[in-house]
This record gives C-alpha cells, sequence and structure tokens, in this order.
C-alpha cells in the first residue's frame, strides 16, 4: 500500500470563467442613439413632405361665379414652387435615410457622412423654409385680400381650396421644424467624434 505522502490527489477544478459581455463605451451607444433619431427624423421629413405635396395638389375647387370658375393649385408659381420643393425634400430625405442606415451598420465612416449631411439639410431647409414662406403670402393674400392692389378676398369663395392650403403649409412647417431638429442632431453628433 502507499503511503499518505505518496498518495495522488485529484487536480483542483478550474473555476469556469464565464465570458464577460462586451460592454460598448458610452460615446458609441449614444452614437448609436443619435443614428437612430436621425433616421426617425429624416422619415418625419418624408412623411411631411409626402402628406404637404398630395393635399396640395388634390386641393382644387370649382364655383359658380356668372361662369365657373376653378381654382387650383398649379395656377400659382409660388404654388407650383412649393410643391417642387417639397417633393425634392421627400426624394432626398428617403436617400439620407437610407445614408444613416449605412452608418449605423458600417460606423466607421459616420462622421464623413455626417458633415455631408449638414450641408444637404441645411439646403434642404433653406428650400423648403422659402416655400413655406411663398405659400404661405399667397394663402394670407387669398384670406385676407389687398385693398391697395385691387384683390379681393377669394377664401371666402374658395373655402374648401383655402383649407387644403392651409393644412398643407401647417404640415409643411413641421417639415421644417424637423429638418432644423435634423440639423443641430447633426451638428451635435459630429461634435461628439471630434477626439478631446
Amino acid at each position: 500500500m502507499a503511503s499518505e505522502s505518496e498518495k495522488v490527489t485529484p487536480p483542483a477544478e478550474a473555476p469556469v470563467v464565464e465570458p464577460q459581455k462586451r460592454v460598448q463605451p458610452l460615446a458609441t451607444r449614444s452614437t448609436d442613439y443619435f443614428v437612430v433619431a436621425d433616421v426617425v427624423l429624416r422619415l418625419l421629413v418624408f412623411a411631411s413632405a409626402l402628406v404637404s405635396v398630395v393635399v396640395m395638389s388634390t386641393s382644387k375647387e370649382t364655383e359658380m361665379v356668372p361662369t365657373p370658375r376653378p381654382a387650383k393649385f398649379n395656377y400659382s408659381p409660388a404654388l407650383i414652387y412649393f410643391v417642387a420643393a417639397l417633393s425634392v425634400a421627400g426624394f432626398f430625405s428617403i436617400l439620407t435615410a437610407l445614408g444613416s442606415l449605412y452608418s449605423l451598420i458600417k460606423p466607421g465612416c459616420s462622421a464623413k457622412i455626417i458633415s455631408h449631411f449638414i450641408v444637404i439639410d441645411l439646403l434642404l431647409l433653406g428650400i423648403v423654409a422659402s416655400a413655406t414662406g411663398a405659400a404661405a403670402s399667397v394663402i394670407y393674400i387669398g384670406l385676407k385680400g389687398n385693398t391697395h392692389a385691387g384683390w379681393g378676398k377669394v377664401c371666402s369663395l374658395y373655402g374648401k381650396f383655402c383649407r387644403y392650403l392651409g393644412a398643407s403649409v401647417a404640415v409643411s412647417l413641421f417639415a421644417t421644424v424637423m429638418l432644423v431638429l435634423l440639423v443641430l442632431l447633426s451638428v451635435y453628433s459630429l461634435s461628439k467624434k471630434i477626439p478631446k
């Protein structure tokens, strides 16, 4: 028989170490939230631009003044500009939303994409704001008239037409606010990427 000193002891079991969960740094997680917010805002700009264009395009009314007189958006150059500007804004908001989704998938190139988006968003903001102002001025003249120029009120005659135009301009104001928020969010998220 073997003595006590010669007894073989089984090896001690190594403690089971669970793999540690990889925790993303706080800056990366907040950047992901910025990109998600960016995509949501871009989709809101698209939706509001689309609604505004559809409402404006379907605004027509015919009234029997001594003869039938239709009122359509394409009778005013300012309203045509409004439809064209919001169509462009809706198109570019979809393109930039796809770019934002791409930067969510490949975060290494997001600083370059964000800097391009700031320029695009500022251009779109200027275009949409000017188109909204032009359309709102036409609606205001239709609502109040201009006694100095001899233009009478037409919204008392074409009520449905003016309500459509007003709703379209209100929705485009929402798109303008969303574009302002997009510019602010993009500038803030780009400033987070600058090393300190």
